[in-house]
């Protein structure tokens, strides 16, 4: 794996001072349209001959500071942000196919970009094949004829399944298509999927990127030709801008990114040993385990293992909800990456959506708990847990 992003790079990429002013915190620039000085600079303007702001769906400062911020965390050319992660998805896949396009998926996802994909793309003439992201072969055997887009998303939600990023990419290239990996689940701190040959890469900035749980956002992080023509479709066209009051407090939150991803990613890992032993855990998924299937594909192209934790009692539905409800300390609630330790039933909530068929050949059992951590004190994590497990 390359070097992950440091604590330098989360406060100073994409920053400067006003030049206006010297304020060390550039302003929030909520204009929607910029002027010009005459009629030369705006026809100049429009015809990309200068650079100059001309409306705040094309660019805007504050999201730009942002975009080169988390382009320089994932080691890509070029960024583009946009208003939710499912709209980075959403461009990334209508940028790279057109009608008549085949993708290759995971099936083991998060269950509204498995939705996407399933159910929305092929009113678009977009169809998918979803595969058994541990094997290699699976992907291979999956190609058709016109298959534009291998979509890669390790670790998987809530799973945790991994995908070999090097053999996909390899893959990709070796038969001339796209290949993009959501990278929400490890963050640029456990992985940087372009170092092993991915396209594009995309993000819920919602999560541990942004960290607050105070915004919604995405970003397309990767190959420049590429970021420009999702800039194109997404912002341009389908208009699915990334507010500036989000891009600041997205930025706010990215510049202790890994601060925070450091003691998350320790408490994951304690927590998941933890539980192992518990006599009320059927099963533990964390890649950070010596137990887990993939375990030595975690080492070798992860420097770290995540902040999401999964596991499976023993008992029916009802022993999951009671843990649920026996939790001070966890919050009950969706998403993840917050600075607060977060719980879920994804089977009930962030997969609900998938059809029970094709969750339980995601591996998404109704007894299976999804762990957020945060960062609080990782032994207060712990021990709510325990407690919450009796």
């Amino acid at each position: 794996m390359s070097d992950r992003p440091t604590s330098t790079d989360c406060v100073h990429a994409g920053d400067r001072t006003d030049p206006a002013t010297g304020a060390v915190e550039a302003p929030i620039h909520l204009a929607s349209a910029f002027a010009f000085d005459d009629a030369a600079q705006s026809a100049g303007a429009f015809a990309g001959e200068n650079d100059h702001l001309i409306y705040g769906r094309w660019k805007n400062p504050t999201v730009a500071a942002l975009e080169a911020k988390v382009a320089a965390l994932e080691a890509g050319e070029d960024a583009c942000a946009t208003a939710s992660g499912m709209a980075a998805i959403s461009a990334a896949i209508v940028t790279l196919c057109e009608a008549g396009d085949h993708v290759v998926a995971p099936r083991s996802m998060y269950g509204e970009a498995a939705r996407l994909l399933r159910e929305r793309l092929p009113r678009l003439g977009i169809t998918t094949t979803f595969v058994d992201q541990t094997d290699p072969a699976a992907w291979q055997a999956a190609i058709q004829t016109n298959t534009r887009l291998v979509y890669v998303e390790t670790p998987a939600n809530p799973t945790l399944q991994l995908t070999d990023l090097a053999a996909v990419a390899g893959l990709a290239r070796e038969r001339g298509l796209y290949s993009l990996c959501d990278n929400t689940f490890a963050t640029p701190f456990a992985q940087r999927p372009l170092a092993h040959g991915f396209d594009l890469v995309v993000h819920s900035m919602t999560k541990q990127i942004g960290g607050h749980g105070d915004a919604i956002g995405g970003m397309v992080v990767g190959r420049a030709d590429l970021v420009r023509e999702v800039k194109e479709v997404a912002v341009k066209s389908f208009g699915g801008i990334l507010s500036p009051l989000s891009a600041m407090l997205i930025a706010r939150g990215a510049r202790t990114f890994v601060l925070r991803a450091r003691q998350s990613n320790a408490t994951a890992l304690t927590l998941a040993r933890a539980l192992e032993r518990h006599p009320a855990v059927a099963r533990v998924h964390y890649p950070g385990l010596a137990s887990h299937p993939q375990h030595a594909l975690a080492v070798r192209q992860m420097g770290a293992f995540g902040a999401i934790v999964a596991f499976e009692l023993h008992g029916d539905l009802e022993a999951g909800r009671a843990v649920l409800e026996r939790c001070r300390l966890l919050t009950h609630a969706v998403s993840l990456g917050d600075v607060r330790s977060l719980v879920t039933h994804p089977a009930s909530t962030t997969h609900f959506s998938m059809p029970a068929e094709a969750r339980r050949a995601a591996g998404v059992s109704d007894g299976l708990l999804r762990i957020s951590c945060g960062i609080e004190e990782t032994e207060d994590v712990v021990a709510d847990l325990m407690q919450a497990l009796g």
